[in-house]
């Protein structure tokens, strides 16, 4: 019986395209125009060439903001973070570590260069008391939130209207 098609090859394009539509698309909305560049920057002109994975939530409590971002092959020491008002700005640079004219490429999955993430951070975040880790290729960034800004629940109270209480 003939074969109309191959599963795995098909599989193996559909996770090519998944991964260059993914790529396009993070390169396409990786730069923020409305968002104000720091100096630093702008006078060094460099274009932001990948956009590292981001994984931001808040603990079950509500008490503490967690932001993940992978990293992996990047330096700790190339790794800029800044808070403006409620903005959270993680920049760097993953460094080449062959020379790209000398090899013969098979497969290109790993971006090199600059990057930059801007997230928007949740109300009640303790920005002062951001602490940033990296371990294993993952950069963690911690912060408590504040007490004022957690849910709180709102007890009803029964009132009696004032037509029983005069006919009473």
């Amino acid at each position: 019986m003939r074969t109309l098609s191959n599963p795995e090859g098909l599989f193996e394009n559909l996770f090519d395209f998944h991964r260059e539509f993914n790529e396009m698309f993070n390169r396409t909305l990786g730069v923020k125009p409305w968002v104000r560049e720091s100096p630093e920057y702008k006078e060094s002109k460099k274009e932001f060439t990948f956009t590292p994975a981001v994984e931001a939530y808040l603990d079950k409590e509500a008490k503490k903001y967690v932001c993940r971002v992978t990293l992996p092959g990047i330096e700790p020491k190339e790794l800029q973070i800044h808070v403006q008002g409620n903005l959270l700005n993680i920049r760097g640079e993953r460094k080449f570590e062959r020379k790209p004219k000398e090899t013969e490429l098979f497969a290109e999955e790993i971006g090199y260069g600059v990057f930059e993430r801007i997230l928007e951070l949740p109300e009640g975040v303790v920005v002062d008391k951001l602490v940033a880790e990296y371990i294993n290729g993952v950069l963690e960034i911690t912060a408590p939130v504040a007490i004022a800004a957690l849910p709180r629940k709102i007890e009803v109270k029964t009132v009696t209207p004032m037509v029983k209480q005069i006919a009473a």
